[in-house]
């Protein structure tokens, strides 16, 4: 069964406890849902122009060109946003391109005000010209980025919009996740994703306009603290934001403040019900994903200069001795890994109903959340993981050099990473490092382990509400989750080595997953939560099979029987490991020559989804309740 079969034949939700959402946005398909802006004339509709669709392509692999009138010939045509090396794309060429451009012309949607180019995210680095005017330029393959071209526009009423995308295929100093450097994907890595992968997309603003919001939430205080920010030209009095905070028809604050120097922080007391039953019909959860729809109107004078709808939710996680806690109560980890990609257009999902299916498909599996594995996604996933209720850990995508610009790189895209996902509530955990990618010598060289510690510190300076996993998979330095990545697929085996009878000072100190120590000297498990956070990796690949001799996995099945066998055995076992305070099993879908997957790689389950469920919730339904 294809991706269209299966929207067209969906899962039965109700029979999975996949919750139905909570909260949609007045335009559906908007590519910022943290922050949708409304028209100030029209508050049912969005000011914005989608510019996905057929662009001009070239590739120039000796880089010959600096500037639009450089290129000769336009090659290719390309549909957007999908990477070149995608079949999607129309081009499908993966080979190795280390320049690529990119042009079309739109209509210049009318209006008043400044015109805002946004860009979902151009691996690696982008420059931007507008009717052959150079706008500026954007470096980080994950991130997203904005440009006013206002002042590049004409009276033509039609613009043109160029960009080069640079992206070394072979360049291991800068964060590239599971991007192969090989010119065939081996072992663990897949294709590359070169140049615009994300939405492209247009909207008008007034002269003065919301540029940035941020919330925090504080569950024991019951307040939700906000942050917002200006851009434009903000006059010096006179400006009000007006907040409007709802779920559904229920009003919990309709307030307005004074705009000061460009900008609001203020917190948000609630009215606290009290009792627990009252309180959890407020609290956002996988069980109950409970959203607050915030409305705000910026104004002058009386005069509305803008109006955006964003959203955000009554929850907190944290650690409490061995456990992580959701909302103030013991909360048990079940997640599956999930790289993000499809086979037919890579990095990018083939459309928005792609996103929704994924979340819906981890839950339908009995998950409650994924984690996802080297890759920034597209905020349309997350905004369906916060309304369908489905935790996400985010982990950066490595560079797999150490230097000084590696550095540099990693720590301005992943800056940039926090502040453009810090919003969502389905974000429980942050992870700067996996398996010590990057920092290959973190044991003997000093350097090394202070940029981990410098990573993790600075997570928690930018977001001191979530855990931070400083290096997931062994060689642990400062963490709030022990993180353990053991693909020994005996059940016997793992119930021996994490069971009842092992000391944990005998785990840090003797086992090696891997052949790797946990933690490094001079930093020894001090009660954090203990995690299998990768696990299982049995692939499926009977002999039949094409390219059967390329499949990859950890453990090799023959037949669906035994692969259901083995799945039910292994989480059985880690299930009832009381030192395991979560788990997260590899992986969700089959990914190129990975073929371990719980689902084949157009999400068609290799298992029938209720005995997937029934084995993931092996050890009992974890709630905040009853852990």
């Amino acid at each position: 069964m294809n991706l269209l079969e299966l929207a067209n034949n969906p899962v039965d939700l109700k029979s999975h406890a996949v919750t139905q959402p909570s909260l949609e946005l007045i335009d559906i398909a908007y590519p910022r849902p943290q922050l949708q802006r409304l028209s100030t004339t029209d508050a049912t509709r969005s000011p914005w122009q989608n510019l996905n669709g057929q662009w001009k392509f070239a590739f120039d692999d000796q880089g010959k060109c600096a500037q639009p009138s450089d290129l000769k010939q336009w090659t290719h045509d390309i549909q957007v946003p999908f990477a070149p090396e995608s079949i999607k794309s129309g081009i499908g060429d993966t080979g190795f391109h280390a320049n690529c451009w990119y042009e079309r012309e739109f209509t210049t949607p009318e209006g008043e005000g400044r015109l805002l180019l946004h860009f979902g995210a151009v691996d690696y680095r982008a420059r931007v010209w507008v009717n052959d005017r150079y706008i500026g330029e954007h470096e980080g393959g994950h991130t997203n980025f904005t440009m006013d071209i206002t002042a590049a526009l004409n009276d033509s009423g039609i613009t043109k919009v160029t960009v080069w995308a640079q992206d070394d295929p072979q360049d291991l100093a800068k964060p590239r996740g599971k991007q192969d450097w090989q010119l065939e994907p081996h072992s663990i890595w897949y294709p590359r994703t070169s140049g615009i992968w994300q939405t492209v997309w247009v909207e008008r603003v007034g002269a003065t306009y919301i540029d940035h919001i941020r919330w925090t939430p504080d569950f024991e205080r019951w307040e939700i603290g906000c942050y917002a920010a200006l851009a434009g030209d903000t006059p010096a009095a006179g400006v009000q934001m007006k907040m409007k905070l709802t779920v559904g028809d229920r009003i919990l604050a309709n307030d307005i403040y004074e705009v000061f120097n460009g900008e609001i922080n203020r917190r948000i007391s609630l009215s606290d019900p009290g009792i627990d039953d009252y309180r959890n019909e407020l609290l956002w959860s996988p069980e109950k994903p409970t959203l607050i729809k915030a409305e705000i109107d910026l104004s002058h004078n009386g005069q509305l200069l803008d109006k955006v709808i964003s959203y955000t939710a009554l929850r907190t996680v944290s650690i409490q001795r061995d456990r992580f806690m959701l909302n103030g109560r013991p909360y048990y980890l079940r997640l599956v890994l999930d790289q993000g990609y499809w086979a037919d257009s890579l990095m990018t999902a083939p459309d928005d109903l792609a996103l929704r299916r994924d979340v819906e498909l981890a839950k339908a599996m009995g998950f409650n959340g994924v984690r996802k594995h080297q890759k920034i996604e597209d905020p349309r996933f997350l905004y369906w993981a916060d309304v369908l209720g489905l935790l996400v850990w985010e982990e950066m995508p490595s560079a797999y050099r150490f230097s000084p610009r590696a550095v540099e790189r990693m720590t301005h895209e992943w800056t940039e990473v926090i502040k453009r996902d810090a919003n969502h509530p389905c974000i429980v955990a942050w992870v700067p490092f996996n398996e010590s990618w990057g920092v290959p010598n973190l044991v003997e060289t000093q350097a090394h382990r202070n940029y981990v510690l410098a990573m993790y510190h600075l997570t928690k300076t930018l977001d001191p509400t979530r855990p931070v996993i400083g290096n997931d998979g062994w060689e642990s330095t400062d963490t709030d989750i022990l993180a353990i990545h053991d693909y020994d697929t005996n059940p016997q085996h793992l119930a021996r080595r994490y069971g009842p009878e092992v000391q944990l000072s005998d785990l840090f100190n003797r086992q090696r997953p891997g052949g790797r120590i946990l933690t490094l000297d001079n930093y020894p498990h001090q009660g954090q939560p203990v995690m299998l956070t990768e696990f299982g990796g049995i692939a499926y690949a009977p002999e039949e099979q094409p390219d059967a001799n390329k499949a990859w996995g950890y453990e090799r099945c023959w037949n669906l029987s035994e692969l259901e066998i083995k799945y039910t055995a292994l989480l059985e076992s880690v299930n009832h490991i009381d030192m395991f305070s979560g788990f997260c099993y590899t992986q969700f879908a089959d990914t190129f020559q990975e073929a371990n997957g719980l689902l084949y790689s157009d999400r068609t389950p290799k298992i029938p989804l209720e005995k997937i469920r029934a084995a993931t919730l092996s050890g009992g339904l974890c709630t905040p309740t009853s852990c």
